[in-house]
């Protein structure tokens, strides 16, 4: 079995998420870094990421955390700033965050040891919608409303249509509703940088079918069955989930 299958099965990150962790020379197989693709693991062998070992998980988890400001969406953060992971030291299994929440932005986060649904959520050609709430510097013109809706250039290529519901005008602030299904580096942000205008504060409230609801800032529920399925089937049937 190849490496970057291996960590999958472990619940570490999807097989493309754990390429690029293999890449950043995090991971070592008995006692030795591997950085390159297509290492075979065998019986026996010793894995270990960040210097922990992993093993395929039997169990599976799933959780919706509400992350806080101030968290960067890493398992070990180089800088030391704290982690997402921070919470979850002490949790029966090792969990990994689902795609990512900038350390200035807070909300809605799924973690799961589940490496296939992570690849299946992030993949582009699902088109997970993220909704956000987002405020926003000065008042955002009907014109600057109807760019965002349409789409705008961030990083020389042109974003997909949002959705974009005021819910709030101020005389120095918009609160405006914003859903994307693309998963750009702080893309909410650029996007509104775009327009003239800056964002004030960034909530993330949906993830797919997952609302943050009523969820307390800095604590975590575990997803129902029916959300777990809603999830694996989102896009195709879940016997597709397991080829992927």
């Amino acid at each position: 079995m190849r490496l970057q299958k291996y960590l999958a099965d472990c619940g570490v990150a999807s097989r493309r998420g754990s390429e690029s962790i293999i890449a950043e020379g995090r991971v070592t197989l008995n006692d030795m870094t591997v950085s390159e693709m297509g290492v075979q693991v065998h019986p026996g062998d010793k894995i270990c990421v960040d210097g922990l070992p992993v093993t395929p998980v039997k169990e599976k988890h799933y959780l919706m955390y509400y992350k806080p400001l101030g968290e960067v969406t890493t398992v070990f953060d180089p800088e030391g700033r704290p982690t997402v992971m921070d919470k979850f030291r002490d949790y029966p299994v090792r969990l990994f965050p689902v795609g990512r929440l900038d350390y200035d932005s807070e909300g809605l986060l799924l973690l799961t040891n589940d490496g296939e649904l992570t690849r299946h959520l992030l993949h582009p050609s699902r088109h997970v919608q993220k909704t956000y709430m987002a405020k926003v510097s000065k008042q955002l013109s009907d014109q600057a409303l109807d760019k965002l809706r349409t789409g705008v250039i961030i990083d020389g290529r042109m974003t997909s249509p949002a959705k974009v519901f005021v819910t709030q005008r101020a005389p120095f602030y918009t609160s405006v509703l914003i859903t994307v299904h693309e998963g750009r580096n702080r893309q909410i942000r650029k996007m509104i940088e775009s327009v003239g205008h800056t964002v004030v504060s960034l909530r993330r409230v949906g993830f797919g079918p997952l609302k943050l609801g009523d969820l307390l800032r800095g604590t975590w529920r575990s997803l129902s069955e029916q959300e777990v399925k809603t999830l694996k089937t989102m896009g195709g049937s879940s016997e597709r989930v397991q080829r992927l």
